[in-house]
């Protein structure tokens, strides 16, 4: 009976400190890439999907944008059709491209939709084709090794980037309680399919919708020092000095250029956070801990954000 007590007790601090986030965001509309470990753990897939039908219920408004691709490039394995990677992105021919479609808009969306509204929520799912949602054109890499004097440009077919993103339809279902969830797939003026990378996605509809916060799921802990170290918190004018000095690199480079992209033109603040940890879409929100890196414009003395380790 005591030990039944005790845990009561600590699940009322527990919503006590939740309060005064609670409070500061409802009305606001927080959007979250969800990709990684975090959707291939059945605990952990759980965990997500009651942390966004939570933060439905307390008012504040969630759009998800997915991944897949450990999904696709294991249905492309088992057809025969091989997987090919230039600068980190995946060659997408008219193949490629009718199985991403699947997996994508199919498979994985659906996937979501349904564990979201088996936990109370009331989802959709959508890919930037349904309702004109996501308008994007061909992505043209640039390739330079130190032996060419200009850089090469590659075609790598159906990889795309967003030129418009239809606010109208995101609101209309967010207005009416539902929680959007969407495959990162574009359409062209010509009516083509294009893949375009989750994060940059989420970005430009958090930039779109003018979002209280940008939520990327990660499989590390964050942005590291070079120490390996997590930096916790972060403003726009000392990423730019990590990524001048080499200490943000690699694969790091496209998320931390898309949440600066975010906060420049609107956002309040972006989490790269660690989606390996059960219920960290929550613990960023609704704590004052955190689990991973805070990128904002605002001083970190006067942002009304919750996260460790700012001062």
């Amino acid at each position: 009976m005591q030990d039944k007590k005790l845990r009561a007790i600590e699940t009322a601090g527990v919503l006590t400190e939740a309060l005064p986030w609670l409070q500061a965001y409802r009305g606001k509309t927080i959007v979250v890439k969800y990709g990684g470990n975090a959707m291939e753990s059945e605990e952990l897939k759980n965990g997500f999907a009651r942390d966004i039908v939570l933060l439905k219920a307390v008012g504040i408004n969630p759009v998800v944008v997915h991944g897949g691709g450990p999904q696709i490039g294991s249905l492309l394995q088992r057809l025969n059709i091989k997987s090919e990677f230039i600068g980190g992105m995946r060659v997408t021919d008219s193949e490629t491209m009718d199985v991403v479609q699947m997996v994508l808009g199919g498979l994985v969306n659906k996937d979501i939709v349904s564990l979201i509204n088996g936990h109370g929520g009331r989802a959709v799912g959508l890919t930037g084709k349904d309702g004109d949602l996501i308008r994007a054109k061909k992505l043209r890499v640039k390739h330079q090794t130190e032996e060419m004097t200009a850089p090469e440009i590659i075609d790598i077919g159906h990889v795309g980037e967003v030129t418009h993103i239809e606010q109208g339809l995101l609101s209309t279902l967010v207005e009416s309680d539902y929680i959007p969830v969407i495959a990162p797939i574009g359409v062209g003026d010509d009516g083509a399919s294009y893949n375009i990378n989750a994060d940059l996605v989420a970005g430009k509809l958090a930039e779109v919708l003018q979002a209280e916060k940008l939520l990327l799921l990660t499989n590390t802990s964050g942005v590291m020092d070079q120490e390996g170290s997590l930096l916790t918190g972060l403003q726009t004018e000392q990423v730019d000095a990590l990524i001048e000095d080499g200490t943000i690199y690699g694969g790091m480079l496209p998320k931390i250029r898309c949440a600066l992209s975010a906060v420049e033109q609107g956002v309040t603040s972006a989490h790269i956070i660690d989606g390996r940890v059960a219920h960290a879409v929550l613990l960023e929100i609704l704590t004052d801990a955190g689990v991973g890196t805070l990128i904002t414009n605002t001083p970190m003395n006067d942002a009304p954000i919750n996260h460790a380790g700012l001062d």
